[in-house]
């Protein structure tokens, strides 16, 4: 709430003077504390209202895809019947075959330097019951569901042709390779280097051409795409991602841009730890749960340039999500895209705000400059001064989605 400096003493109780007609202090500041108190209430409301909306979309999810996921100890949806280990010895994949767990496969992530064992569950057990035992028998590995991440925007309908805009393109062309891991882009809206790391993939879709279409508008030439959906109704999964990570990285992109939201998991943090220590700039929306959801990842991971969307005036998103920390904002509003089918349509989301962020930093690549540097010089500070929980370092692409 707003803090208003009011004079102490006797003369604090009136800030009108004999003759001048001025209001006494209650006319001024017990309406501004009605509506303050509404503007409140208001925010609590629609925060309880985005989290109700998250756990409906959650079970909805879960009862529609029964057959490919579960939810994990924590209740977050994950692949069924499967867990991810790292640091298996030997010794212990013995001893878990022992106990009814097959071993599925030991796979190298690819330009990540670790390896995942996938861990099939007994038909008795249920997932979470899993992860303990398996915790118990194989106390040396690191053991993670495979969790699905979702992503972090919509595309709410086509415009009308007056009402349309777009991300501004950009003067200078950024040849800097910049990679994302989403949906594919429908080859509409052109080419682009893409592998599939689920079922199906790669499988053009809404959500992944409108990332790719703000990353061309934004100025960016080398997009490589890791779909990590497809057709797969649990795609999105946590392996899915490193494995997608790790090839983008391999491949030479020095820039990802992340439009997914998931809970915590040991498989995806240790992928992204990797690709920083192998210079890799990873950016990652905070979601749109709402600020009362839990902390959005892959932005909350260490050095993950986490990233909240703002309207065409300037405002947060009202259902933006937040994360452990918070670095920029960026249009999330009052933007368009492409579509599958090529048609322009409404973008919202904290998903949209990223990829311009992403463009932003291998922009200030391409020049040779430090990135973080020439965002905080080109960043517009807004909200409290300084770095603040909702716009974080301030405002980047501001002109973005302008005409």
């Amino acid at each position: 709430m707003a803090v208003l400096p009011i004079a102490t003493g006797p003369a604090s109780a009136q800030i009108g003077l004999p003759g001048l007609g001025l209001p006494d202090t209650g006319q001024v500041l017990d309406p501004l504390d009605r509506t303050l108190g509404r503007i409140e209430r208001d925010t609590s409301r629609i925060a309880r209202d985005l989290l109700r909306d998250r756990e409906r979309t959650l079970f909805r999810f879960l009862r529609q895809n029964s057959e490919f996921v579960e939810v994990d100890r924590t209740g977050q949806p994950a692949r069924r019947g499967e867990l991810l280990l790292m640091d298996l010895t030997p010794e212990a994949a013995r001893v878990l075959e022992q106990q009814g767990f097959a071993l599925l496969a030991q796979e190298d992530i690819a330009g990540l330097g670790f390896i995942v064992s996938r861990l099939a569950v007994p038909a008795r057990m249920s997932l979470a019951e899993a992860q303990g035992v398996v915790a118990a028998l194989a106390p040396s590995a690191t053991v993670a569901p495979d969790n699905i991440h979702f992503q972090s925007g919509t595309n709410a309908g086509p415009l009308a042709a007056q009402a349309s805009v777009q991300a501004r393109t950009a003067s200078t062309a950024t040849r800097v390779p910049v990679g994302m891991i989403d949906g594919a882009p429908s080859a509409r809206i052109g080419e682009f280097a893409m592998r599939g790391f689920a079922r199906g993939a790669p499988a053009p879709s809404d959500h992944g051409t409108s990332i790719a279409h703000l990353l061309m508008q934004t100025g960016v030439r080398d997009i490589r795409v890791a779909d990590v959906y497809g057709t797969d109704p649990a795609g999105g999964g946590a392996l899915a991602i490193a494995r997608g990570l790790g090839w983008l990285v391999e491949d030479g992109s020095r820039v990802v841009t992340i439009s997914l939201v998931g809970p915590r998991n040991p498989v995806v943090e240790r992928a992204i730890g990797a690709a920083r220590s192998r210079g890799a700039v990873v950016v990652a929306a905070v979601g749109n749960d709402g600020p009362a959801a839990p902390p959005a990842y892959p932005a909350s991971y260490e050095g993950v340039v986490a990233v909240t969307g703002v309207d065409g005036r300037k405002r947060a998103l009202i259902e933006a999500g937040r994360a452990l920390h918070l670095d920029y904002s960026a249009p999330g509003a009052d933007l368009s895209g492409r579509n599958v089918r090529g048609s322009r349509v409404r973008l919202r989301g904290t998903s949209y705000a990223t990829p311009l962020v992403a463009a932003r930093i291998a922009a200030a690549m391409e020049r040779g400059a430090n990135w973080r540097i020439a965002l905080d010089a080109e960043a517009e500070d807004l909200g409290e001064p300084g770095h603040d929980e909702v716009f974080g370092r301030g405002l980047i692409c501001g002109g973005c989605g302008k005409s």
